[in-house]
């Protein structure tokens, strides 16, 4: 292939021509994909981590990546099929064991373009259409979150690499705002790790733990542990929790910390997105008087990673993020008119994600968005009644949301054997949560369908299950033969 200078070389995707050349090049890449998945055959590759590193290493000329060039075309299609066929598939049903969701096309086909543009969002001159689409994306989401009738102030949001930062920047937030710039997190024990890992970044105390009942924090609890506290607190809820996808009860939490004047950030990854089901959205009452919330599009949303939100009741309280850099936003270039985009993130270098999402909804329309939500959680739903009605297994809960836990017959050891058995096969990807079901409240471990492709129908998974049970009871014979031996 030429450059645009007409010499062999790599091309550019850029330019009047850019187009050309992604054409050119993209039927090789999705060719290695098309071969990959077939080899593949199923939801994961077989083997394990040893047969993954050694199918890489004999496939690497010279055996390695830094070797001489052998093209863009064999490129593409050698190392695009290895991926493939090396990769979990989340549209594959029997691929869900995490909040790993199967992107949609149309989302994929928009990075393409974000990608071959490569708009830098740390100032406007990298990128003034994709941040003027980002300002009003966002600021479309904050609303969703937070109505006008709930609240005086204005809201918005800010685009992140999903719950992580976004708890990061909930807590750092509350910070900036307490006096002396001093808090205390709290949290239930369902809050997810990142919450503690953000308290450490932050110079923090460890987070406060309440205690949950049904994987929901407490709000008696709540009230007694912000009682307790003799500094500003900072109380975490949590609208979708990992292990279940229980949701914590918003709006009593929420009252809560108005009475003890805490600030409220609502962990709202997994389940904020069913704001757009009208089936769901009432799970979520409580949530518009949280201060801060985090959402994540690549859960419900079926983005690709990362596509995070976190969105503010207040947006004077985003101003804590401004910085000055003189060559991204000097004074007078803001005074001149340009806006200044580096007081939206605490990364300087950082994609255009709110692209995809943009195209996305205006693709689809909320409604749509909705829809996808309610499907899943309908699967769920019928998912949950079949694993209720089979003597081999044994339901942790009806679901809130779309993740069902459950138990074939057998000790700890053979369940958490049966989620191994069948990933090191490549026959499903199941997931596992430890939970205080067992004697005396001890832990347990309970296999998880999160279930995230709203093309699947309960249909797909009693095969799973029936294979899941048949595992665990084929292990728990074999254990048995080995203590007689």
């Amino acid at each position: 292939m030429a450059n645009s200078r007409g010499e062999p070389g790599p091309a550019l995707a850029g330019g009047a021509a850019g187009h050309e050349r992604l054409a050119e090049l993209i039927p090789f890449a999705l060719r290695g994909f098309a071969r990959g998945a077939a080899e593949r055959g199923g939801p994961a590759p077989e083997g394990g981590p040893a047969a993954v590193a050694a199918e890489l290493a004999s496939a690497l000329p010279g055996g390695t990546l830094l070797a001489d060039g052998v093209g863009a075309e064999r490129a593409l299609t050698e190392l695009g099929a290895l991926l493939a066929a090396g990769s979990v598939d989340p549209a594959d049903p029997w691929c869900a064991a995490h909040l790993h969701c199967p992107p949609l096309a149309v989302s994929v086909a928009a990075d393409v373009v974000a990608a071959a543009l490569n708009p830098s969002m740390d100032s406007w001159d990298q990128a003034p259409m994709a941040s003027e689409l980002e300002r009003e994306f966002t600021a479309a989401l904050a609303r969703v979150c937070f109505p006008v009738d709930t609240t005086a102030a204005a809201p918005d949001a800010v685009v992140t690499s999903g719950g992580t930062e976004s708890n990061l920047l909930g807590l750092l937030l509350a910070r900036e705002h307490a006096p002396g710039n001093r808090v205390v997190p709290v949290c239930g024990a369902n809050a997810h790790h990142s919450v503690a890992r953000a308290a450490w970044v932050l110079g923090l105390p460890a987070p406060v733990v309440v205690a949950c009942d049904g994987d929901r924090l407490r709000p008696d609890a709540l009230a007694d542990a912000l009682g307790a506290l003799t500094e500003p607190a900072v109380v975490v809820a949590t609208a979708g929790t990992t292990n279940t996808g229980e949701i914590d009860p918003l709006a009593e939490i929420a009252a809560v910390c108005r009475a003890a004047g805490a600030h409220l950030h609502v962990d709202a990854a997994y389940g904020g997105m069913a704001l757009f089901s009208p089936a769901h959205a009432g799970l979520l009452t409580g949530l518009a008087e949280a201060d801060s919330v985090a959402l994540d599009m690549h859960k419900f949303g079926w983005q690709p990673v990362a596509a995070g939100v976190l969105a503010c009741r207040d947006a004077d309280r985003l101003t804590a993020l401004n910085v000055r850099a003189e060559y991204l936003n000097a004074d007078d270039d803001t005074e001149a008119g340009l806006p200044d985009l580096l007081g939206r993130s605490i990364r300087t270098s950082r994609r255009p994600d709110a692209f995809r999402m943009a195209v996305t909804f205006y693709a689809l329309g909320h409604r749509e968005i909705g829809r996808l939500v309610a499907r899943c959680c309908e699967t769920a739903t019928e998912v949950a009644e079949d694993i209720a009605a089979d003597p081999g297994l044994r339901l942790w809960a009806a679901p809130s949301l779309s993740t069902v836990l459950f138990r074939p017959r057998g000790s700890d050891e053979v369940v958490a054997g049966v989620r191994r058995t069948l990933l090191e096969a490549g026959t499903a990807v199941l997931g596992r949560a430890t939970m205080p079901t067992g004697p005396g409240g001890a832990d347990q471990v309970w296999l998880k369908l999160t279930l995230l492709n709203p093309e699947a129908t309960a249909a797909d998974y009693r095969p799973l299950l029936a294979l899941a049970g048949k595992t665990a009871a084929a292990m728990a014979a074999a254990g048995e033969e080995r203590v007689l031996s």
